[in-house]
């Protein structure tokens, strides 16, 4: 079974987290879906956690999806500078972009909103590859010390892709061939649920659903790990919940390089369907995933994520904050 989970008190209502630490501030923050990207701050993981404001002043500037509340942000630090990536589009269609903000803080205030990263679906830059089969959403950049950026991103369809970064990490580097630069890093291959009736490629996957996404990649020497959300995140009816098992879990595949190939215990790659899976739905929690890790605790590695408390409820605005402390066995989160 999976240990429970560590709850923030009182709970952190959030949808797909992503947690920073200020060291000059002693401070952390939390940044998740939701109009202008709200920002909560804490003392520490547990809280209590405080509401400080949003990331955008304004809504996006990305020409795609619901410019006012976007989706599954990630932020870090890179040179001095806090980015928040994340996107917009409309919940089933593939119909979106990725943005990033950047501020000499990690507070609200002085964000500036630098527009689209990457596109997908219609206009032009939807027709270049792999933005004209892949979902540009729930992106995460991975990258080592001062090395270089890689974004990572993906929901449904085909699954989980990544490109490399500029040194700024505002732009995509699109220099070499298109083998070393674009990564096809995990997909699920089954039909897990059949096509809606009004799918259509662009709203609607033709083919069936495919959930996995949330994709973040971590390090923990020798590895880079690839975390992912499989199964439905949201939006459950208690009278008629998915078979056991369908619903959000937390998977991962491991690799000796960022750009994989990712691999789980079997050595199956993710993109053949492979994950292991760390964590899942157990006693109160249900659905657990969005995930992200935070490096650098005392305690080790954080495992933190959203999920749902089934004794409050099922309602998509009940998700919260929890997180677990990872170990490695063999090379393994567990």
């Amino acid at each position: 079974g999976y240990p429970p989970t560590n709850p923030t008190i009182p709970p952190l209502h959030i949808h797909d987290p992503s947690i920073l630490y200020d060291l000059p501030t002693n401070t952390y923050y939390a940044y998740g879906s939701g109009p202008h990207i709200p920002i909560h701050s804490a003392p520490t993981l547990q809280g209590p956690w405080t509401k400080v404001g949003t990331v955008l002043d304004a809504d996006s500037i990305l020409p795609k999806g619901d410019r006012k509340a976007p989706w599954a942000p990630t932020a870090l630090v890179h040179d001095g500078t806090f980015y928040v990536f994340y996107a917009t589009s409309h919940s089933g269609c593939r119909d979106s972009a990725i943005g990033v903000a950047t501020s000499t803080s990690p507070g609200p205030g002085g964000w500036e909103d630098h527009g689209a990263i990457a596109i997908s679906g219609r206009g032009e830059r939807g027709k270049e590859y792999p933005f004209d089969r892949a979902n540009a959403i729930d992106v995460s950049v991975g990258k080592k010390g001062k090395g270089r950026g890689y974004m990572t991103f993906g929901s449904f369809w085909t699954g989980i892709w990544q490109v490399p970064l500029k040194p700024n990490l505002l732009h995509m580097d699109k220099q070499g061939e298109e083998e070393k630069r674009v990564k096809h890093l995990a997909h699920e291959p089954a039909a897990i649920h059949p096509p809606t009736k009004k799918a259509d490629g662009l709203c609607g996957d033709t083919t069936g659903m495919h959930p996995i996404e949330g994709a973040f990649i971590s390090y923990h020497e020798p590895w880079w790990y690839l975390w992912f959300s499989w199964g439905k995140c949201c939006h459950f009816d208690p009278e008629k919940l998915p078979r056991a098992g369908l619903e959000y879990s937390i998977r991962v595949g491991r690799s000796s390089s960022p750009q994989g190939p990712f691999v789980d215990k079997e050595g199956k790659d993710l993109v053949d369907g492979g994950g292991e899976i760390v964590y899942g739905s157990n006693g109160d929690v249900y659905a657990p995933g969005g995930q992200g890790v935070l490096s650098g605790e005392v305690e080790g590695d954080v495992l933190y994520y959203h999920y749902l408390n089934i004794s409050v409820g099922y309602e998509f605005k009940e998700a919260r904050l929890g997180y677990n402390y990872l170990k490695y066995v063999d090379g393994w989160p567990v």
